[in-house]
């Protein structure tokens, strides 16, 4: 009997990247945790930028082509391409550094042309210095085969491919996460912030144009998702500058590798530093503000922080936990007359005992707009269920991206999503849920109808999932911001038939008594007719 083929093996982002965290696992000299990730990292990103170079040499191409000149001419070869621009942010690579060149390395010489490229990329341009650490796999110096191994699975990771990946190199800094964590505690704040999530923010705050910040900006992933919400409605990601700050030095390359990737104007400081230690845009305002800062931090505090003006007009934050630092540092960098903020904390911040008098002072100076409960597993690496907060400097109404908003002074709209989770993703080890396209849309529709003039805000309100609430009643309530004391919950066994859903079961039972009683005849009447009875 002949055998049955073996199936083809989907290729998908997990398993390459599997077959890589394998050959470095087992490949002499790959390094620490930190190292193994930098030399994936730095690949992938050659990688893109060379896949963008050559889809940028393809498109000159078809339109010298369309234009009636010949591109394989030498004249027009030297005229267009060995200078080449490119006006939507591609780099003009230098030979040396294209992967073209790269996959084409024999196996013994890859380590050097590798380090080749770098040099040559820092050297040719200065958006792209400080991206990734020269020197990366001389130093190494990993075995022929092992580097060409990598180099060849990193090969298949292509934008052509994985194009439903919004932020392949986010991704791809998330797995590292999740598989050689051995470095990535929750305290420290190791989380790459899923592009729904991100999306979700992006919806509700909509940061079209002017400056937007985020504290502790990790791989870059806000800023990414952003930008495309921007070229999806106004189409120029030029109409927004962004600023950020990343204590992590590999993770702050990271952040750059991703935002020249795209073209992207940023500024993300001088120095590689503590967000509340050393403030690296002290003094400016932004009109928006996006952010993931590690949840329920513990360690963030100095004294040199005791009277900081970033909590002046409250508290001190607890020492304990640095989730109202955050909250506090955010709110001092927005613009005072329309800044907008929206960031993710854990749960705990909406009703800790300690930071009552905090949360109080920003309820009642009218600081807090909405507060959304988000589903649980929606991140890869914490299971927990966190919540999305909006910071809003300007609530009294007015024009505001084309619609016309009412006063929602002393109001917040609370929302539960938590019942969300419909979505499971596929080919991951852990239990992962997402939000989809719809359920974002949905939930920026109830906060930006809740925003517009015509609705009031006393009776906007749909059970178990949103409702509108004045500020008497959160005072009520101990100035407590967790949403299920407001929002209304119905007791679904309470729309019951009891005496119908009684007759149901009792009909049930006496047909499954009446099915009994006949297959016990059956067998009588069977083993009569054989000389045996039956007790």
């Amino acid at each position: 009997m002949a055998r049955k083929k073996k199936a083809e093996e989907t290729l998908n982002l997990e398993a390459i990247l599997f077959k890589c965290r394998d050959i470095l696992r087992n490949a002499r000299n790959s390094g620490s945790f930190f190292e193994k990730r930098d030399m994936m990292l730095t690949l992938v990103f050659l990688r893109f930028i060379g896949e963008k170079f050559d889809d940028g040499v393809a498109h000159l191409r078809e339109q010298l082509t369309e234009q009636g000149l010949d591109p394989d001419d030498e004249g027009i070869k030297t005229a267009f391409f060995d200078d080449a621009t490119f006006t939507d942010g591609t780099f003009n690579l230098p030979v040396e550094a294209r992967w073209s060149t790269i996959i084409n390395t024999p196996a013994p010489k890859l380590n050097v042309a590798l380090d080749t490229a770098l040099h040559s990329l820092a050297a040719s341009s200065r958006q792209l210095r400080g991206c990734f650490v020269e020197g990366t796999f001389t130093s190494r110096n990993l075995a022929p085969n092992d580097i060409k191994k990598v180099v060849d699975e990193v090969s298949k990771i292509s934008h052509k491919i994985f194009g439903e990946e919004k932020d392949l190199i986010g991704r791809v800094y998330e797995y590292f996460l999740k598989e050689f964590a051995v470095n990535a505690t929750k305290e420290e704040g190791e989380f790459y912030t899923p592009h729904d999530v991100v999306q979700l923010i992006a919806a509700m705050i909509e940061p079209f144009e002017g400056t937007l910040y985020d504290p502790c900006c990790g791989s870059g992933g806000m800023f990414i998702q952003s930008a495309e919400l921007v070229q999806a409605k106004k189409g120029d990601i030029s109409r927004i500058n962004v600023y950020g700050q990343e204590k992590e030095p590999a993770t702050h390359r990271l952040a750059k590798m991703n935002l020249a990737l795209r073209g992207i104007s940023h500024h993300l400081g001088a120095a590689i530093d503590s967000t509340f230690l050393n403030d690296q845009h002290k003094g400016l305002y932004f009109n928006y503000i996006m952010a993931n800062p590690p949840f329920n931090l513990k360690g963030w505090f100095d004294p040199n922080l005791q009277h900081d003006l970033r909590w002046a007009e409250y508290k001190t934050p607890p020492e304990s936990n640095a989730n109202y630092a955050w909250i506090l540092h955010i709110l001092s960098h927005l613009k005072p007359l329309d800044g907008v903020a929206g960031f993710l904390l854990a749960n705990g911040a909406l009703g800790d005992s300690d930071t009552l008098a905090i949360r109080k002072g920003l309820i009642e100076k009218d600081k807090v707009e909405a507060i959304v409960i988000l589903p649980r597993e929606l991140f890869i690496t914490t299971d927990i269920s966190v919540t999305l907060w909006i910071l809003n400097q300007n609530k009294q109404g007015g024009v505001w991206h084309e619609r016309k908003l009412r006063n929602r002074q002393h109001e917040i709209l609370f929302m539960d999503l938590r019942t969300w989770t419909e979505n499971p993703v596929k080919n991951e080890s852990k239990k992962k849920v997402l939000l989809s396209t719809a359920q974002i849309q949905r939930a920026a529709n109830i906060y930006h109808t809740w925003q517009s003039e015509g609705t009031d805000g006393a009776t906007y309100a749909e059970p178990e999932l949103y409702r509108s609430v004045g500020l008497e009643e959160i005072k009520e309530h101990g100035w407590s911001l967790v949403p299920s004391k407001y929002i209304e919950f119905v007791d679904h066994d309470l729309e019951i038939d009891f005496p119908t859903e009684m007759r149901r079961i009792q009909g049930e039972m006496r047909a499954l008594l009446e099915q009994e009683r006949a297959s016990q005849k059956m067998l009588e009447e069977a083993f009569k007719g054989i000389g045996y009875g039956i007790a």
